[in-house]
């Protein structure tokens, strides 16, 4: 089968930016992406030293890239001062209650320690003696003393009367001494009982509201575990609040760091990436100008003639230029010869050697075909003539 191509080439200055677009292409394909810069790198294991090498060479270009880039690399604000100041006052306030649980505490461990004495049932000796007047016996002493002076200032009295009247040393007069004697003594007995007894009911009053003071304390400390336990929950839950607010400024924190993260990595890809953007850019710069100037490529295709075609159209040929129907042809008679021998001599000698070709050809396009006889390959021929 026959092709026929036709090519329109762009300008030579197209064909020359194609042709170096190419050549950076292949060469940027090979040089592989390093981020960290020459100080970063070291060999790996099973590494040869000319990939190490180079990576060394792009770690040094991404360190001269990354500071050419700098004035272009993305920033991160740090925190203004409102933040700051809510920080600080956040972490003060953090376990600021705990003194206060502290001292709840302390309170509620006096009070317990105080209700620890209290006693019930009949007040014990000792424990009259221990709510006894310290005073108690000096006041009876005293008072006895008072008494005893008394008395003996009334019989004085008593004798003095009876001299007066003569009857000192009489009976009647023993007797009024006697009874009197009895009366003081009998006196001073029920003072002393009294002094006695109005001590014990002191003391008895004493230890009751003792009693009382203590059931109050008692009540107080319930009152004060119940505010300890009120304290607990408190606690729980200003404890909760410290992990809230813990959380919140972790997560401020934690966002301001990622942020200045992400701006340190797109630093890094700008300046390992930027040597294929230029690429790009020039790449599509390149094919904007291809596409003003295209090129075009034309083909044809002319179907091969098949071998009963070939064969015919040479004998056809042939027998035009060697068997010409009038007297005379292009190569004439041979001498000795006539029209008609020569025609006989003609169909022998030239279709037989194409018949041969036609049946060649055939058999080795077509192994199963089978080709016509040469008869009618002639008759074909000659028909082709008339």
């Amino acid at each position: 089968m026959a092709i026929t191509e036709t090519r329109q080439l762009p300008p030579k200055f197209i064909e020359d930016l194609g042709t170096d677009l190419g050549k950076q292409i292949v060469a940027q394909s090979g040089i592989p992406v390093v981020a960290p810069g020459a100080g970063g790198i070291t060999q790996l294991t099973g590494e040869s030293a000319a990939d190490f090498a180079a990576r060394q060479k792009a770690g040094q270009q991404f360190d001269i890239r990354q500071q050419s880039l700098a004035g272009l690399a993305p920033t991160v604000a740090g925190q203004d001062r409102l933040q700051q100041q809510a920080q600080t006052v956040a972490e003060a306030g953090i376990g600021s209650f705990q003194p206060f649980l502290t001292a709840a505490k302390d309170q509620a461990t006096a009070a317990g320690t105080t209700l620890g004495g209290i006693a019930t049932g009949p007040m014990t000796t000792a424990q009259t003696q221990q709510f006894m007047s310290p005073y108690q016996s000096q006041v009876i002493d005293a008072t006895l003393a008072e008494f005893d002076r008394n008395r003996a200032i009334q019989e004085q009295s008593i004798r003095d009367q009876q001299a007066s009247l003569g009857v000192l040393g009489a009976g009647r007069a023993g007797v009024q001494l006697a009874e009197f004697g009895t009366g003081a003594a009998r006196e001073r007995a029920l003072l002393q009982a009294g002094l006695l007894q109005q001590g014990f009911g002191q003391a008895q009053g004493a230890r009751q509201q003792d009693i009382a003071n203590r059931f109050g304390l008692a009540q107080a400390q319930q009152g004060l575990g119940g505010f300890q336990a009120g304290l607990g929950s408190q606690q729980q839950a200003f404890t909760g609040r410290d992990v809230s607010q813990l959380g919140t400024l972790g997560a401020i924190n934690q966002a301001q760091a990622q942020a200045e993260s992400d701006a340190s990595r797109e630093a890094a890809r700008q300046a390992a990436f930027l040597p294929q953007q230029q690429l790009d850019r020039y790449a599509g710069q390149v094919t904007g100008l291809m596409g003003g100037y295209p090129g075009s490529t034309q083909q044809s295709f002319v179907p091969n003639p098949t071998p009963l075609q070939t064969a015919l159209g040479i004998g056809t040929t042939l027998a035009g230029l060697y068997m010409g129907r009038k007297e005379g042809g292009r190569i004439g008679y041979a001498e000795g010869t006539d029209k008609k021998g020569i025609m006989q001599m003609a169909e022998i000698d030239m279709l037989k050697d194409e018949y041969d070709q036609y049946v060649f050809d055939l058999q080795e396009q077509r192994p199963d075909a089978m080709p016509m006889s040469f008869e009618e390959f002639r008759r074909m021929v000659l028909s082709g003539q008339g």
